[in-house]
């Protein structure tokens, strides 16, 4: 049925409910796992020359978030006895660079935390989660 998982990571505790729902699945379909994170590109404003962060700071610091998001996700699948393939990009928007992962890694299904929000908040704030719903070709499976 399912031959890799991908669960996309924020590193809140929400993902948490959906490692462990990858790792479930994973081991009754004998599925690949794979994680990823999304680093936020510079914020650079070509309007000012004063930064208030040097970009290879800015880039080294996001690197750094990511890699320990998707290594602790890393560490809870092999405490599980499953392996996990980790890897971060950078993007705009997190959903596109999850959806274009998916169909370029080849996965069969995304697995997702969504965190419940309703009404005004999730207008306002928005959601990843919700976007990838969307958009995507691949299935989604949301866990909450």
């Amino acid at each position: 049925m399912y031959k890799r998982i991908l669960v996309p990571t924020d590193g809140s505790d929400v993902t948490s409910k959906a490692v462990d729902t990858a790792i479930g699945l994973a081991r009754a379909l004998g599925a690949q796992l794979e994680t990823l994170s999304v680093k936020e590109p510079f914020p650079y404003s070509a309007m000012s020359e004063i930064q208030p962060i040097a970009p290879q700071e800015y880039f080294e610091a996001q690197e750094q978030i990511a890699q320990r998001r998707v290594q602790k996700v890393v560490d809870v699948c092999r405490a599980a006895g499953l392996e996990c393939a980790a890897l971060t990009l950078e993007a705009v928007h997190p959903w596109e660079a999850i959806i274009e992962h998916a169909k370029a890694g080849a996965c069969d299904l995304i697995v997702m935390a969504s965190h419940g929000r309703r009404g005004m908040r999730a207008l306002l704030l928005g959601s990843e989660t919700q976007r990838v719903l969307v958009h995507s070709t691949v299935p989604v499976l949301v866990v909450r």
